[in-house]
């Protein structure tokens, strides 16, 4: 289920439960079912009406469903995201009413991917409008710079993907981790970010769907920025040690 299904869900809910309060209240009817459903509808609508506001405005959960951001994100971390970074948005259509901020270099977004609007991805930002982009031999370059990239010992005893490297990448001072798969050829490319356009990139930079593959993302596609794992469950079990992580 994508989250305009749910959207559309919880206002029916809200909807169903004002007619029901509604019609009990005009008509005083002796109907038991009737009278049984006003008052859940009275109980459940004040909780309806929280949920919508805290996740359309303020912070709405995801799950990673694949392993195109690792090893920053796992596939079955649960995380937030943050609603209101880059603007308040009505639900359902999107519309942009009051604009906050714009996504920085290094901020890991979620959006609706622009072959689909249907459909949320997760990608690193990595060039902004009127950014030029190159990367050559598995290297970035931003707007003629190189970005800072060092091997990275990583610690994480339990971590699952030890077979590929893993490196240390830094982006107006701003430090991730990112993967490359040296078994994978190079993808050189050189571009320039358009207005109102961000170029987005996996951290699993050899294993993932991204602005290399589909292009740009539009200003008007942006959900918000992740900001924090607050469970992991995969097919293996509950990860404790993901949980309380801080999204870099």
């Amino acid at each position: 289920m994508n989250s305009i299904d749910l959207e559309f869900i919880l206002l029916g809910l809200v909807f169903a439960s004002l007619i029901f309060i509604f019609f009990n209240n005009i008509t005083s009817s002796s109907n038991r079912s009737l009278i049984w459903l006003s008052r859940q509808s009275k109980s459940f609508l004040p909780i309806l009406i929280i949920v919508i506001i805290l996740r359309s405005f303020i912070a709405e959960p995801f799950k990673i469903p694949s392993g195109s951001m690792i090893p920053t994100l796992l596939v079955g971390d649960f995380i937030l995201v943050n609603k209101y970074e880059y603007g308040i948005r009505l639900p359902i259509t999107k519309t942009l009413i009051i604009r906050t901020a714009s996504p920085k270099r290094g901020d890991v977004i979620v959006f609706r991917y622009p072959k689909d609007k249907n459909i949320n991805f997760i990608k690193r930002v990595i060039g902004i409008p009127g950014d030029k982009i190159t990367y050559v031999n598995k290297q970035l370059y931003v707007n003629g710079k190189k970005i800072s990239k060092s091997v990275h010992i990583e610690k994480e005893k339990k971590h699952p993907y030890k077979r590929l490297p893993i490196f240390l990448e830094a982006i107006d001072n701003k430090k991730y981790k990112v993967m490359d798969d040296n078994f994978y050829p190079e993808d050189n490319f050189k571009i320039e970010v358009p207005k109102n356009n961000y170029f987005v990139m996996g951290d699993n930079r050899d294993h993932s769907s991204d602005s290399r593959v589909w292009g740009f993302v539009p200003n008007d596609n942006l959900v918000g920025r992740a900001f924090y794992i607050w469970m992991n469950f995969d097919n293996f079990g509950f990860n404790f040690e993901r949980i309380g992580t801080i999204i870099e």
